[in-house]
């Protein structure tokens, strides 16, 4: 496993001081079930306690984060922007660009009933992956990794629009204010393919401009957009 977890850490870009503690958060438990002879303490050695800890932990540094993002944001709006990101659905999705299914020790059960492909499965082990991170570093490496991979590629859903595209309301405002549309532009990518970060200008007319980073073009679209949108609400006060 030595060769594809330094893959795994790479794309990470954390290097584990406890390599048992990063197994254990790669580790199901029909892996350890299906050992012949298990140690006394071989219940203990499959990831569930670590999900259940990377859980509190993503929660907490999700609703840090919006908190700091969106200070003027009622509880409500708050809550279902948290509840999107931290999601099954949404958790999948980072296990699948990092491919983390790929890296999961399995028993034959699981991995012949195509456990690698399995949602809550494959959601449970980002969680684990989180709380090894936090074990193995402290909060600041755990942080960097949802800040980058579970915050930075989560898009707001249909039913989130109003609280978190950026993009609409601009537009909307710029409409309202007799502006010109909103323009978008790549100014940079830079970074490895995966953890590839984008630098995107918005801009609406001369006068309004704005730059911002993220880990996808749709995101810091939307980080500029936000910017500009807070200076247009300023102004028209």
């Amino acid at each position: 496993m030595e060769r594809e977890a330094e893959t795994l850490e790479a794309a990470l870009g954390y290097r584990f001081g406890n390599r048992k503690l990063f197994e254990r958060a790669l580790t199901h438990r029909s892996s350890v079930h299906e050992k012949s002879s298990p140690a006394p303490d071989a219940g203990f050695r499959d990831n569930e306690q670590l999900e259940f800890l990377g859980d509190s932990v993503l929660g907490f540094v999700v609703s840090a984060a919006l908190v700091a993002a969106h200070p003027d944001f009622p509880e409500g709006r708050l809550s279902k922007l948290k509840a999107q990101i931290v999601s099954a659905s949404h958790l999948h999705s980072v296990a699948a660009r990092l491919q983390l299914g790929d890296y999961l020790l399995l028993g034959r059960g699981e991995e012949m009933s195509g456990g690698r492909e399995k949602k809550a499965l494959l959601a449970n082990a980002v969680e684990a992956l989180i709380a090894a991170l936090y074990l193995d570093g402290g909060i600041d490496p755990a942080r960097r990794f949802v800040l980058q991979h579970v915050i930075g590629e989560a898009e707001p859903s249909s039913d989130l629009a109003a609280a978190a595209d950026y993009k609409s309301a601009l537009q909307e405002l710029a409409q309202s204010m007799k502006l010109p549309q909103p323009r978008y532009a790549i100014v940079e990518e830079r970074g490895p393919e995966h953890a590839k970060t984008f630098l995107v200008e918005a801009r609406v007319g001369r006068e309004w401009v704005s730059r911002a980073e993220g880990m996808s073009k749709k995101s810091a679209g939307q980080k500029a957009a936000q910017e500009i949108l807070r200076r247009l609400e300023e102004a028209a006060r």
